[in-house]
């Protein structure tokens, strides 16, 4: 009888327990921790008023975006096509290509949905999501008692 050592399974939703923002798309994933074929790299920070989010997309434009927000889901997708064609006398050459991802993100009920932005430059899609005031951190203030 051989013994293997096998790696344990992680499970996505344990990690999720703590975070305000759900990946969708991580989340239904078997390998919670891998970046898959097709979904870009994404950063999220939060400050005191506002979350931050970077999607690495390089070789997209602006028009190749959709962005919805549905109920409390951020919705990214995004598609390109490119297709180049060269005649000769004697020949016809053709090619094409075809990209596209979606992400999907479950946003925090702290987020003023009305005030979210976008912009897109050298190749990252920059999200900035404003918090509803109630949401804030207000600065520590100490009191005097008379």
């Amino acid at each position: 009888m051989t013994l293997l050592k096998t790696r344990r399974r992680r499970r996505p939703w344990r990690s999720l327990m703590n975070s305000e923002f759900i990946d969708m798309d991580d989340f239904f994933e078997d390998s919670f921790w891998l970046q898959t074929k097709g979904s870009p790299a994404l950063n999220i920070k939060e400050t005191d008023d506002h979350f931050e989010i970077e999607l690495a997309a390089p070789g997209f434009s602006k028009k190749d975006f959709e962005v919805t927000i549905d109920d409390q889901n951020l919705n990214i997708t995004a598609k390109r096509s490119t297709e180049k064609e060269e005649k000769d006398d004697a020949y016809t050459r053709k090619e094409f290509s075809y990209d596209s991802f979606e992400r999907s993100l479950v946003l925090p009920e702290s987020v003023k949905q009305e005030k979210v932005t976008a912009t897109y430059k050298n190749g990252i899609l920059h999200f900035d999501l404003a918090k509803k005031e109630s949401a804030q951190k207000h600065q520590h203030k100490v009191i005097e008692i008379q």
